[in-house]
């Protein structure tokens, strides 16, 4: 990668975001640029002296607003970069909506799916323009994402589809969810699985429309599952977490991914756990049964 790397974390004020960029920080360049975004001014500003106190860190760390749900200060930071530093060399997007299993999941639709997925559309639409040659757009996702996890009705909604056809299904989906009827359309309750399939299909839609450049020009776009995270987020959806990670230990292979000199090209526009990548129609439908989820 060039010197003077520029690397972008989303949702890094805590958890597995604050992680990823503590380890960046720590393993990037002094005169690298580790930018931590996050909703609230305050908090990312104390995130960003934080990091920069770290004993381990040698990049410089800075703290910038954004709010991923807003499209249009996506696209101005990413031009931003652009214009500024001629690119950026690593975008991670990690931002996500806290749910508990008490809250009604219509409720919380709009806010879900706007973090977890119009974000992600606007991040893949605006970064990916201005990724410098080698450079890593890397968008947090789970072993959920993969396509068996849904009815198999709603599969061909996002199998091949591109992203504008990924963003239609996406819309369909939420007006389902408000008019009652997804239940019948297959679409399950829990809004973390049509949630992460629709990131992994936005992805692969967007690296398979760039792919021969990108080979070419050492770039990878891909999902990556960190596996089973103990966060508040998810803690309190799953009854067993006995070989659950640290946020730190979650993004060593998340980090590897991002600043490895040379990628499998095998891995670019895929799901990506642990270095392996996880078969786009794998997996079952899940369900929601007492508050946790189970196969």
């Amino acid at each position: 990668m060039n010197a003077s790397r520029i690397a972008l974390v989303t949702g890094a004020n805590q958890g597995l975001g604050r992680a990823l960029v503590e380890g960046l920080a720590a393993r990037m360049d002094p005169d690298d640029l580790v930018l931590l975004t996050g909703r609230h001014e305050r908090r990312v500003a104390d995130a960003a002296d934080e990091v920069t106190g770290l004993s381990g860190t040698r990049a410089r760390v800075e703290g910038r607003v954004l709010d991923v749900t807003d499209t249009e200060a996506v696209a101005r930071l990413a031009d931003e970069m652009g214009a500024r530093y001629g690119g950026v060399d690593i975008v991670v997007s990690n931002a996500v909506a806290r749910l508990l299993p008490g809250e009604s999941q219509a409720d919380r639709a709009d806010e879900f799916i706007n973090v977890s997925n119009t974000a992600t559309h606007a991040i893949l639409r605006s970064f990916g323009p201005v990724l410098r040659p080698g450079g890593r757009l890397l968008v947090v996702a789970s072993s959920l994402g993969t396509l068996g996890h849904l009815d198999p009705r709603l599969h061909h909604l996002f199998d091949g589809a591109d992203l504008d056809q990924v963003e239609y299904a996406v819309e369909s989906w939420r007006s389902a969810v408000h008019n009652g009827t997804a239940a019948d359309a297959g679409w399950p309750v829990w809004l973390n699985v049509p949630s992460k399939v629709a990131q992994v299909a936005a992805v692969r839609a967007v690296a398979a429309a760039r792919r021969e450049h990108d080979l070419a020009a050492g770039i990878l776009i891909a999902s990556v599952c960190p596996g089973m995270v103990d966060t508040a987020t998810s803690r309190p959806w799953f009854s067993d977490f006995s070989q659950a990670q640290s946020p730190s230990e979650a993004a060593r292979a998340v980090l590897d991914l991002a600043l490895a000199e040379h990628v499998d090209p095998a891995l670019h526009g895929e799901l990506v756990r642990f270095g392996k990548v996880l078969p786009w129609h794998d997996g079952t439908p899940l369900v929601e049964q007492d508050g946790l989820v189970t196969p």
